[in-house]
């Protein structure tokens, strides 16, 4: 006789919270805070809507632990990104370049759009939002490359006296271009212009700060 598999309670009102986060990041990314309403959330979830205030208290709290998740999650990605420049190999300019690419992809993605969209709609109501939502996308990417820009230069391979401004710089050269390419998040940018946009950083990044290693 085949045993029967119990699922345990605490794995089903898990399941059901994921579902919910998932569903709610959803909707207020296609109707914005202010036109999403819960009862959509709970269909979209295939939960009914006291289900969704019995793991989240209001609609403001569900938008924000939303959005720190997804948050969370994008910031995790980019690191994961940057940890490839941990063993860059021998041809430096060609791991920066896929480095600037990567992030790049995940940068101009619909659910990093609609992450940022969403957390500075709110910047004038909720600040501490926006703020926890930038530490754990920016700021944790900034962080990462600190430390791997910083490595670099203790080995040589850059020159760099301030790992930080380096970071930060680095991540200007691929910001700024796709947002101006993209309009702000209002026009889809192609995998060609993202991957110019990688080339053309790289190029200026290692002009200042390349080291013993030469530059493509």
């Amino acid at each position: 006789m085949r045993a029967r598999t119990v699922e345990s309670p605490g794995r089903g009102r898990i399941d059901k919270r994921e579902a919910i986060l998932d569903a709610a990041f959803s909707v207020f990314a296609r109707r914005g805070y202010e036109q999403a309403c819960v009862r959509e959330i709970a269909e979209e979830a295939g939960v009914a809507k006291p289900t969704v205030y019995n793991h989240l208290s209001d609609k403001e709290d569900l938008l924000r632990v939303t959005l720190e998740r997804v948050a969370e999650e994008v910031g995790a990605e980019c690191h994961a990104v940057i940890e490839r420049l941990r063993d860059p190999g021998a041809d430096l300019a060609a791991a920066l370049e896929d480095t600037a690419r990567r992030l790049l992809r995940i940068c101009a993605g619909d659910r990093s759009h609609a992450l940022r969209r969403l957390a500075m709609a709110q910047s004038n109501r909720l600040p501490d939002l926006v703020a926890s939502v930038r530490d754990r996308t920016a700021g944790r990417t900034l962080a990462a490359l600190t430390d791997r820009f910083g490595l670099l230069a203790l080995s040589g391979r850059l020159r760099i006296t301030d790992p930080a401004v380096a970071a930060e710089q680095f991540l200007a050269l691929l910001t700024g271009p796709l947002e101006n390419r993209s309009a702000h998040g209002t026009r889809k940018v192609g995998q060609a212009e993202l991957r110019a946009v990688a080339a053309a950083a790289t190029r200026t990044f290692l002009a200042a700060y390349g080291g013993d290693t030469p530059a493509g």
